[in-house]
């Protein structure tokens, strides 16, 4: 029920189209049904000579006779009628197929949008749990599934139970007898397409998810082709693959299976029962019991009732893949999104506080441990720690791509979770450590997220980030084309550029998440240099292990396992036994000895 109510959303606005190819289909069935009833008639009353049987009423009024025999002497009035029930059929066959394809065509355009808006929307947490290639999967293969479902194999459907209505009509009221001779072995086709759609919905469905795994793969495989290339893992990847390959591939030869004993079976009652029609009719025609174009209409009528039955069954076939599609897309929309359209939107000027916050992924593994910290508006502050401190957790939870479970987040005074999660991200810019670029031109990838930009501020904010002399060896400059993830810039101009690309938006408050790991110290003094002189006034949190780049910081705040340990400034912290002095040991023992290699 859920699926159709979905089906029904999916043709919103395209209903009336569907509605005349509906139509159509009627009106074309009903003339395809007349053309056995032409040739009977001309068979029996034309050829023959049987007579005309019509009520006392309208006997009495109209010369039959007269009009048998003016048919007689013109035979190509039958040729005439026949040509015009037959282009009438084309039309409507014309209009059917053209409608549908319409209503199909603009509800998979909605139902793309819908999907995208929607995915654009869900949490974070969702995208993280999900594989990119399986959701492109439902978003590309699954939505062809149902447009094809509803083009094709829908209309087709609603034209056999149609033809099948009509023509049981019209043959009950030619010979009742004669007609359950004609559906004699319908029951047991029937049957078998009852069973055949059971067998298909079971197989469609992990055949499905086996194509979302493989694409998966694929797309997993090309995103990361460098890092396979530089480590010599073709092998194991095609391997990988070769698997996923191979459990789809047995999963469609399994519908192949089912689909090949249907038809074999099908076929062979079709036949026997046309076959049945034939030798009943040419028996009772030597009796008597029925004229020759009875039998001549039954059996077209034979062809029309078995073969679009057995035909059903590939029809509901392509319905059980069409649901399943439809089922894998609805648990996308399913997916509860993020509340956009509630909460405040303070004035942002960069204070932050956090005040025992506790924070986990999974039930019982806590990342942050009663976190308590506050930065000043326009303060710098620089956060160290190990790998899995809670250093990333603490800006998903400023960001709001999570919340957090207990404990206070202010922003100048005002509750987190009180504040629109589109307000916030909007005053909040973050550089990550591996930034993602897009497959655009330089210029644009600075200028994403402000619409359109001066040339003087995409200027200004890539001297900011110490980029712009790098972008200008570049053959095109800022119209450079950048490959897709930024692959064919280095890994310090993509993040240079990343930076260049947050910094435009004059955010009161920006986060550098290990952003600077791959630029060399002198660029990353620079960097630093320029953002303090560009906004003095932007509060600005800095995630770092290089000791160079926390040092300048107003306050440095060092986190383990979810917990401040060592909060001061860099003075004041290489002067006490700790976490950042060691580390602070370490990398200056590492600095004296690449000095005195380089002497």
């Amino acid at each position: 029920m859920r699926k159709l109510k979905l089906l029904r959303e999916y043709l919103r606005g395209s209903g009336m189209t569907y509605l005349l190819s509906m139509l159509s289909v009627l009106l074309m069935t009903v003339f395809s049904s007349m053309v056995p009833l032409v040739i009977a008639f001309t068979v029996d009353y034309v050829i023959g000579d049987k007579p005309v049987e019509l009520p006392a009423a309208l006997a009495s009024r109209i010369d039959v006779a007269s009009g048998i025999s003016t048919i007689r002497n013109n035979l190509w009035i039958i040729l005439a009628v026949l040509v015009v029930i037959t282009l009438l059929q084309g039309i409507f066959m014309y209009l059917k197929g053209k409608c549908s394809a319409v209503a199909a065509q603009a509800s998979s355009k909605r139902m793309r949008e819908k999907l995208y808006g929607h995915l654009q929307h869900l949490p974070f947490d969702y995208h993280v749990k999900v594989q990119t290639g399986d959701i492109i999967q439902r978003c590309t293969s699954d939505i062809e599934t149902i447009q094809n479902f509803i083009s094709t194999q829908s209309i087709e459907a609603l034209q056999i139970i149609l033809q099948v209505i009509v023509v049981l009509a019209v043959m009950i009221a030619m010979d009742l007898k004669y007609t359950l001779i004609s559906i004699l072995l319908i029951p047991i086709v029937f049957v078998i397409t009852v069973r055949f759609f059971i067998n298909m919905m079971k197989v469609f469905v992990r055949a499905d998810e086996a194509e979302g795994h493989m694409t998966a793969t694929l797309q997993e495989n090309l995103a990361g082709v460098r890092v396979v290339k530089a480590f010599g893992a073709q092998n194991f990847e095609m391997e990988k693959f070769d698997e996923k390959n191979r459990t789809h591939r047995d999963l469609n030869m399994d519908i192949v299976r089912i689909m090949a004993n249907f038809y074999g079976g099908t076929d062979l009652m079709c036949m026997l029962q046309h076959a049945l029609v034939i030798a009943v009719g040419t028996y009772w025609v030597v009796r008597g019991q029925v004229t020759i174009g009875t039998v001549v209409a039954f059996s077209s009528y034979a062809g029309m009732l078995v073969w679009p039955l057995r035909n059903l069954g590939q029809m509901m076939g392509f319905m059980g893949q069409a649901f399943v599609s439809l089922g894998r897309i609805q648990e996308i929309l399913d997916n509860k999104p993020e509340d956009y359209t509630t909460g405040e939107t303070p004035p942002v000027q960069g204070e932050i506080v956090f005040e025992d916050v506790h924070f986990e992924y999974e039930k019982g593994k806590p990342v942050l441990d009663g976190a308590t910290f506050r930065i000043e508006k326009g303060q710098t502050v620089a956060i160290l720690g190990a790998t899995g401190a809670g250093k990333s957790s603490l800006v998903h939870l400023l960001l709001r791509l999570y919340d957090y479970k207990k404990g206070s987040i202010r922003i100048d005074g005002v509750e987190l979770k009180r504040i629109s999660r589109q307000w916030i991200r909007k005053h909040i810019g973050i550089v990550l450590q591996e930034p993602f670029l897009f497959s655009k031109t330089i210029r644009e990838n600075i200028g994403i997220g402000c619409g359109r930009v001066e040339e003087d501020r995409i200027l200004a904010a890539a001297r900011t980030a110490c980029v712009d002399e790098a972008i200008q060896e570049f053959g095109m400059g800022y119209d450079t084309l950048v490959g897709e993830r930024g692959v064919t810039l280095s890994g310090g101009q993509r993040q240079r550029i990343a930076i260049a690309r947050t910094i435009i938006r004059d955010v009161p408050i920006l986060i550098f998440d290990d952003s600077l790991s791959a630029v060399d110290a002198e660029t990353d003094a620079r960097i630093r240099k320029a953002l303090r002189e560009r906004r003095k006034d932007t509060t600005t949190i800095i995630i770092s292990h290089r000791i160079t780049t926390l040092a300048e910081a107003d306050r440095i705040l060092v986190l383990d396992q979810g917990r401040i340990i060592q909060s001061g400034t860099h003075e004041e912290l290489i002067k006490v036994d700790g976490p950042y002095r060691r580390i602070w040991e370490i990398q200056s023992a590492l600095g004296d000895e690449m000095e005195e290699m380089t002497v």
